[in-house]
């Protein structure tokens, strides 16, 4: 799964255990924009900016970045979040007693790009102190953890977390938000079921984050209409509404033989902490993705997978061809984090592979990724396929931001 870079590298998201949360602790696509502000200074005055108009800059900022976050958590089905971070974005262009106490969290941020996700990093920083049993009352304010979300008392309790406890919050301020969408196997799968049968499968997933998506075989998946597909296994996720348009033909006989990814920022999810990290992540008022995340972490821990710290294009670099398999190179909501450089470097070592491939070697290139269909439309989630031998590039389906449902063409 996709994260934002940190700041320093852009190329350019209390209460009981709820029982649908992994059980060691308390227990995706965020839009973000960066904003250019400009100066203008009378004729004869000085361009130095005081200290109080370089913070009010920053809180301009901000307060820009929370606003646009803040509709797309509405847009993408968080009102929980929406709220929260519009009134983040009021209380920071404010000033006064509210805009202090995140000025006090936030300091040193100001600058940071829009893509960021310093929203994002703040909302993920308080929901991990939740998780934690370290928020206090919060906590019944979350539905992760079976509290319910009240905007009015929620919103105070938040501030009162931010006032508390400020250097605790800010722990988590400089760490992207990451998470492992595990609904986006929907779009994984899907396009498996396109490639031409008969070889066993070898899956390889650039800013692969924890690894879950690597073993979207072993999810199970409801369609609009039609037979459900996937293993009768009922512990495994299910995404139930996974498909519409046309029917997929199932494929009884995949066999995957080799499982590996990359990430420039691998969570271990064998460890407390990652899992930790995937979860805060998570918007809380969403169960769907919580009960995915829960589902997918238990399959992996049965069977662990690789995922290795490197970048997309030393991983690409490396991979080989194997004879009596078919390698699928795939990756969701990661492209555009790769600088043009890298695209270019990851494009030519699989046109590379791509001239090796024959009948009894083939190697294929699914990918979920904003793309633009024709000039002038805008950035949708296409799942496209190419491959080879023939170089053989189709547009496949729609995917929704964080999976569900995709629509194939």
């Amino acid at each position: 799964m996709h994260h934002p870079a940190p700041a320093s590298h852009i190329q350019h998201p209390g209460g009981t255990l709820a029982p649908s949360l992994p059980d060691d602790i308390l227990r995706p696509f965020g839009v973000c924009a960066g904003n250019l502000f400009f100066f203008a200074t009378a004729p004869g005055a000085s361009a130095d900016l005081d200290v109080t108009c370089c913070a009010r800059l920053g809180g301009m900022r901000i307060a820009e970045a929370c606003r646009r976050q803040a509709e797309a958590c509405g847009s993408l089905g968080s009102p929980m979040y929406a709220h929260l971070l519009h009134q983040v974005a009021v209380a920071v262009e404010a000033g006064e007693a509210h805009g202090e106490i995140l000025t006090t969290v936030l300091a040193g941020h100001e600058d940071d790009p829009g893509p960021s996700a310093l929203a994002l990093r703040l909302l993920g920083s308080v929901h991990r102190l939740v998780l934690e049993r370290r928020a206090g009352a919060l906590a019944t304010f979350y539905p992760s953890v079976g509290g319910t979300w009240e905007p009015v008392a929620g919103w105070r309790a938040v501030l009162h977390l931010l006032a508390e406890q400020p250097d605790a919050v800010r722990e988590w301020l400089d760490r992207p938000p990451q998470t492992n969408e595990v609904g986006r196997s929907a779009a994984f799968l899907g396009g498996l079921l396109h490639l031409e049968r008969g070889l066993p499968l070898r899956l390889m997933e650039i800013g692969a984050s924890g690894g879950l998506n690597l073993f979207c075989d072993r999810y199970g998946y409801i369609p609009e209409r039609g037979l459900p597909v996937g293993p009768a296994d009922p512990t495994a996720p299910v995404l139930r509404g996974a498909w519409t348009g046309r029917s997929l033909e199932p494929w009884p006989e995949m066999r995957v033989v080799e499982r590996r990814g990359c990430d420039p920022r691998p969570v271990d999810i064998v460890t407390t902490e990652g899992r930790l990290a995937l979860t805060a992540y998570l918007w809380p008022d969403q169960p769907a993705r919580y009960e995915r995340l829960r589902a997918a972490l238990a399959v992996a821990r049965r069977t662990p997978v690789e995922v290795e710290r490197a970048s997309a294009a030393d991983f690409v670099d490396a991979l080989a061809l194997q004879t009596g398999t078919t390698t699928v190179l795939m990756h969701s909501v990661v492209w555009q984090y790769l600088s043009a450089p890298e695209q270019g470097q990851v494009g030519a070592r699989l046109e590379a592979l791509g001239a090796q491939a024959g009948p009894d070697q083939r190697l294929a290139h699914l990918r979920a990724e904003p793309w633009r269909r024709a000039p002038g439309a805008g950035h949708d989630f296409w799942v496209r396929l190419r491959t080879w031998p023939g170089g053989e590039d189709r547009v496949l389906g729609l995917m929704a931001p964080h999976g569900p449902p995709v629509a194939w063409e």
